[in-house]
């Protein structure tokens, strides 16, 4: 796996402020922004299941929406997504469907990881797009934050 940016720790301590946000409205305590080429912050999404009844409103399609129509097209290309929890199945394809370059993430899933933990989507050379990945970027905050959440709920 390849080392982290600067500017996507950066990006990281933004997702782990919105994955705050979804926890405070009772969702998954999950994270994503896009952003450029400079590390600028392009589009931003926090898991909003529970508040909108959606199932498809994870962080990181919210976020890939949002970037799309700031640039004003749906090829997310030398865009980078960073999440603080790595991408489910639906989100990975979301990921190469956007032709995004780069996928840095927080926590590991090993329930329902598809950037390599579970699955290896992301990296999958029949398919036509790839992304690099990047795991474990401040991974023991983005671990807490989403334990903290969980301990609350299943405490009897």
């Amino acid at each position: 796996m390849l080392p982290a940016r600067e500017t996507d720790v950066v990006a990281m301590t933004r997702a782990r402020e919105l994955a705050a946000i979804a926890a405070a409205h009772g969702d998954i305590p999950v994270g994503a922004v896009v952003t450029d080429l400079a590390g600028r912050i392009v589009g931003e999404g926090a898991n909003r299941r529970e508040v909108d009844a959606d199932p498809f409103a994870h962080a990181e399609v919210l976020a890939l929406r949002a970037a799309a129509r700031a640039r004003g097209s749906w090829n997310l290309e030398h865009c980078t997504l960073v999440v603080t929890l790595e991408p489910c199945l639906m989100c990975a394809g979301a990921i190469l469907q956007a032709r995004v370059d780069r996928v840095v993430f927080g926590a590991w899933d090993d329930k329902a990881g598809a950037a390599g933990s579970v699955y290896d989507v992301l990296r999958d050379r029949r398919l036509p797009h790839r992304a690099e990945v990047v795991g474990g970027v401040a991974e023991a905050d983005a671990v807490a934050q989403l334990r903290a959440f969980f301990d609350v709920r299943r405490r009897p």
